[in-house]
């Protein structure tokens, strides 16, 4: 068996940087058309703005607020999902006249189709090559199976109430089972919850959600990952206290990972990418959970090397490297370490000396 089916991960998610100007502009370079895109603001404050082909382009969820669903005005927000990228209007949140701005892409299935492996219908943009799928459904109140489309059990699913105000983003994640839930607007510490998940972890088919307000009583988009040798990775580790920090091997050299604290409240959720670090060590930090610009960490913070195999920790900081805590993780891949011919991608020249392979 192929040790990776994907040669070309930016195939199936990519990152892009662009300036705003304050009209319209579209942002080109992506490498597909986009049906999840999450953009953040990098030189001053801004919530995470996320936008689907299942909802519609027109519609924005802020990944650091429990807000509803906002819809813009035409010509405004996003205003399509382009061939090769996507096309802005003059929002100030997305397209501020010399504002600098990352955009993280991923490929799905395109327009929706109906899903019946549930208990109830959904509708699925699935790509089951990458192991991504973004699900809506209606709850009934009651406890329900929703369909993913995945055809394999997802590793991390992402939830939130698209009508109402107030309710929380909820996350499941296969290190924490069904039965805990993070939540992707806090800093909060893992919680055991049946309200999420209703106590049961996913299938290959279904996952299920509880019977709380959160999860099942109005309108709902999901977004579900499956890990893919090679491409896609969603675990754990414990942290070491130690700038020579815990090594995290995902079996590729990552393009974007995102850090979550586990086991105790305060931190949050922190991203890191190779397109706002082009070399390690990967010191400019995003996060979901609030509204902060880009930040720039130093060695002994919360900065990361990207290696061939996988991730280190270069600094003691609690957010990704305290000693003893726990922490989840979700990954994608750059390249993977080895093609699915069987040769070894080539790491930078510098890995020979503190990738974990070599020493």
């Amino acid at each position: 068996m192929a040790y990776t089916t994907i040669d070309k991960p930016t195939d199936y998610f990519n990152t892009k940087l662009y300036t705003g100007n304050g009209s319209t502009q579209s942002i080109t370079g992506v490498g597909f058309q986009p049906d999840w895109l999450w953009i953040k603001s990098r030189g001053s404050t801004g919530n995470g703005r996320v936008h689907d082909v299942v909802r519609g382009v027109d519609k924005q969820l802020y990944t650091s607020l429990t807000n509803a669903e906002f819809t813009y005005s035409p010509n405004t927000g996003v205003t399509s999902f382009d061939s090769d990228g996507f096309s802005l209007g003059s929002d100030i949140g997305q397209n501020t006249n010399t504002e600098t701005y990352v955009a993280w892409n991923w490929l799905a299935g395109g327009s929706a189709s109906s899903n019946s492996n549930g208990s109830i219908t959904s509708s699925v943009s699935a790509n089951t090559t990458a192991g991504f799928s973004i699900v809506s459904y209606t709850g009934t109140g009651s406890v329900e199976t929703i369909g993913h489309g995945l055809g394999t059990t997802p590793a991390m699913i992402i939830l939130k109430n698209r009508t109402i105000s107030g309710d929380y983003w909820h996350v499941y994640h296969q290190t924490l089972g069904g039965t805990k839930a993070l939540y992707l607007q806090t800093t909060d510490a893992a919680a055991t919850t049946s309200a999420s998940w209703n106590n049961t972890n996913p299938t290959s088919t279904v996952f299920t959600n509880g019977s709380s307000t959160y999860t099942n009583s109005s309108e709902y988009i999901v977004y579900c990952f499956a890990e893919k040798k090679g491409y896609s990775k969603f675990g754990n580790y414990t942290g070491n206290g130690n700038n020579d920090g815990t090594f995290i091997y995902t079996g590729f050299k990552p393009a974007w990972v995102m850090i979550k604290r586990s086991n105790s409240s305060g931190e949050g959720w922190h991203i890191y990418d190779n397109k706002r670090n082009t070399f390690n060590l990967v010191t400019q930090i995003l996060t979901a959970h609030n509204s902060n610009q880009e930040a720039t960490g130093s060695a002994g913070g919360d900065v990361i090397d990207m290696l061939s195999q996988g991730f280190k920790c270069r600094g003691t900081h609690g957010a990704i490297n305290g000693s003893s805590n726990t922490y989840i993780y979700m990954a994608f891949a750059e390249s993977p370490f080895v093609t699915s011919t069987g040769i070894p991608t080539v790491g930078r020249w510098y890995e020979i000396f503190i990738d974990p392979i070599y020493v």
